[in-house]
Formats: structure tokens, C-alpha cells, sequence
């Protein structure tokens, strides 16, 4: 559950970020010199993988601090003996089944799709925070297209919560393929064993999605970065696809 959170709260948290730095630079319009060296198409790349990065460089760290954790705390309770004494003086908890079910974990299996499902996650939403930003003046201005973007997340996280009682039920089937939940609710389903296939396809449909919708805030964030004074609704969003 500790990745399905991670995954959350960095979506947000970097997601967010895209917006500001969209926002910041159309509203100083240093965008207006930056396009005029540099596709708005490779700015907008180069925005997300930034960002990206230093979300990526802080799990890494993150990661590191917890493995250095996990490993004291093997060294500390390196026998059964101890951990059933721990038990012991701590009552009702079962510290020897703590660490019996920590240590059954594949850590590398859920260390690789937690790497693939919060880059796929993340590519995908901050295109759609970036789009967005790209086409208003002000972050005020953003709310009437990230509000539903903001429940879909939250959606997905208590999609995820729900999944760790019914890991095999239909909402957890269906949130764990669907390319806005997934990224979420995968996490949550992976440690119970889950086949191979749903994992795979899984993974094709996110990232198919995001070429997808890559495509569409691209083709929006070139002509929305260069507009001002006018509050678009998503029919006339859905016009600046077809500019040339």
C-alpha cells in the first residue's frame, strides 16, 4: 500500500509543479522568447522530463533511507527468537508475522512496477496538467478543468484502498486496466499474485494513453502558451487541435 500512496502523492505533488512552471512562464510571457528558440512541443518535453527527474531522484533517495532501514532492522531481529520476544513485550502484535511478511515481499518485482506505473502515471497526468495550464492566465482560471482531474486521482486512490480487501473483485480489475486509475490501483493488486497478462496490458494501455493524449496537449499547449485574455472552454481546446 506504501507505493500505491507514493504513486498518489507524487502525481499531485510533480503534476502540480507542471502546472506551476506552465503558469509562471506565461504569466512573466518569457514563453514568448523561449518559443522563439525552441519548439513549443520541446519545451513542453523538456518541462515534464525536468520535473520528472527530480521526482525520480528523490524516490531514489527515499529508497535508499528505506533500505538502510529494512537492513537494521534485519540485523536487529535476525532471529525468530527475537522477533516472537518482541511479540511478547509488545502485547497483541504479531512482530514475528510483521517481518515474516516484509521479507516474503519480492522487493525487485514491486521496485520495477512501481518505477514503470509512476513514469507512465505521471508522463500521462502531467501532459493533462500541462495542457490545461497552458491554455489559461491564471491558476484560478484552472479549476474548472482540474477539479475533475483531481477526483479522478482520488478516485483512483480510494480505488486502491478498496483493492486491498478484494484484490481480484471487479473494481479492482477494471481500476487496475483503466489508464487514469491504474497507475494506483496495479500497485495495490501486484503483491496478491496477479497474472502476467493483466500486468503487461496493463502497462501497454497506460502508455499507449499517454502517446495519446501527449499528442492532443501538444498540439493545445503550442497555440494555449501564446494566448491571453480569453478563458477557453474544451470545444474551442478541441479547435487549436486542428491548427496547423
Amino acid at each position: 500500500m506504501i507505493f500505491t500512496i507514493l504513486i498518489y502523492m507524487f502525481i499531485l505533488l510533480y503534476g502540480n509543479m507542471v502546472m506551476q512552471a506552465v503558469l509562471e512562464e506565461k504569466k512573466s510571457r518569457i514563453v514568448e522568447v523561449m518559443v522563439s528558440s525552441v519548439k513549443p512541443v520541446n519545451l513542453l518535453i523538456g518541462k515534464i522530463v525536468g520535473i520528472g527527474l527530480v521526482g525520480i531522484t528523490q524516490l531514489v533517495i527515499w529508497g535508499v533511507l528505506a533500505g538502510i532501514l529494512f537492513s537494521g532492522m534485519s540485523l536487529f531481529i535476525s532471529s525468530p527468537e527475537q522477533a516472537a520476544a518482541m511479540s511478547a513485550d509488545m502485547g497483541d502484535f504479531d512482530m514475528e508475522g510483521l517481518v515474516g511478511s516484509i521479507m516474503g515481499i519480492n522487493w525487485f518485482e514491486m521496485a520495477l512496477y512501481f518505477l514503470i506505473f509512476f513514469v507512465g502515471g505521471y508522463v500521462l497526468y502531467a501532459s493533462i496538467f500541462a495542457m490545461f495550464a497552458s491554455a489559461v492566465d491564471s491558476e484560478e482560471d484552472t479549476s474548472q478543468f482540474m477539479t475533475p482531474v483531481t477526483l479522478l486521482i482520488m478516485f483512483a486512490f480510494f480505488a486502491g484502498f478498496y483493492s486491498v480487501s478484494n484484490p481480484d473483485g471487479p473494481l479492482a480489475f477494471w481500476t487496475s486496466l483503466i489508464p487514469f486509475t491504474s497507475p494506483i490501483v496495479m500497485m495495490v493488486r501486484i503483491p496478491f499474485g496477479i497474472p502476467l497478462w493483466e500486468k503487461l496490458l496493463s502497462v501497454a494501455l497506460l502508455y499507449g494513453t499517454f502517446i495519446l493524449i501527449s499528442f492532443f496537449a501538444a498540439k493545445i499547449y503550442r497555440v494555449g502558451i501564446l494566448m491571453y485574455g480569453k478563458k477557453p472552454n474544451l470545444k474551442e481546446m478541441m479547435k487549436w487541435i486542428t491548427y496547423k
